[in-house]
């Protein structure tokens, strides 16, 4: 019984100083990096005379433009051979040239969107009033 007790206090003994040895679970902090994107772009609503909305978005960065009508996607790189903002594919065409935004299909050479761009701060012409 001595012998039985002996054994169960060394027992006891090793299991507390090996629970001892063992550090705290210590909470792990992850920190994931956010890529930062750097890409210079501008996005412009225009409205034709029909009331027809096109959606351009530039990455000047990329070179690229994206543009969106009537639920289309047109992806275009841009062409520094043609004068001011154009970009183009093998089939479509987009320009902002002198404040005309026009996009063309260009194997049929049909217009699918015009219109002229608003001056920036112009609106109703204000009457002075006596």
């Amino acid at each position: 019984m001595k012998k039985l007790f002996t054994s169960v206090l060394i027992g006891l003994a090793v299991l507390s100083s090996t629970a001892c040895k063992h550090p705290g679970k210590e909470a792990e902090t992850v920190t994931e990096a956010v890529p930062e994107n750097k890409d210079e772009i501008s996005k412009d609503v225009f409205t034709d005379a029909y009331g027809e909305k096109i959606e351009v978005t530039i990455n000047h960065t990329k070179s690229t433009a994206t543009v969106h009508l009537e639920g289309k996607t047109y992806d275009l790189k841009k062409s520094d051979a043609l004068p001011e903002y154009t970009a183009s594919n093998e089939e479509y065409q987009y320009s902002d040239i002198k404040g005309n935004i026009t996009l063309l299909k260009k194997n049929v050479d049909m217009v699918l969107f015009h219109a002229k761009r608003d001056p920036k701060g112009s609106g109703p012409a204000k009457m002075a009033s006596y």
